[in-house]
């Protein structure tokens, strides 16, 4: 299947391939084509080819899982640090 995604109230004039969004598009054309497997192509101008699956067990409030595959470019690479939650130390009293 092939789509295009536009977002420009968020300030996106054409996503040139949106994994987002084919988690949502796959669920659908798997429905439509009677397929698991399907080749996905975002025609933006500078393109992408994906392979999506639908599988998995539904679970409720949720569909399937989608897995993409395909080839990426990073563009951005960062590191997240969490603290460690804090403790609070435990206080006993004998009366």
């Amino acid at each position: 299947f092939v789509s295009r995604f536009f977002g420009p109230a968020v300030g996106i004039p054409e996503d040139p391939v949106t994994g987002s969004a084919h988690c949502t598009l796959a669920p659908y054309w798997s429905g439509v084509l009677g397929k698991s497997t399907m080749l996905a192509q975002q025609l933006s101008q500078r393109g992408g080819e994906l392979e999506v699956e639908v599988g998995g067990e539904e679970e409720e409030g949720a569909s399937a899982r989608v897995w993409i595959r395909g080839h990426a470019v990073t563009t951005l690479a960062g590191e997240l640090l969490i603290p460690p939650p804090r403790t609070v130390p435990v206080v006993s009293r004998l009366c």
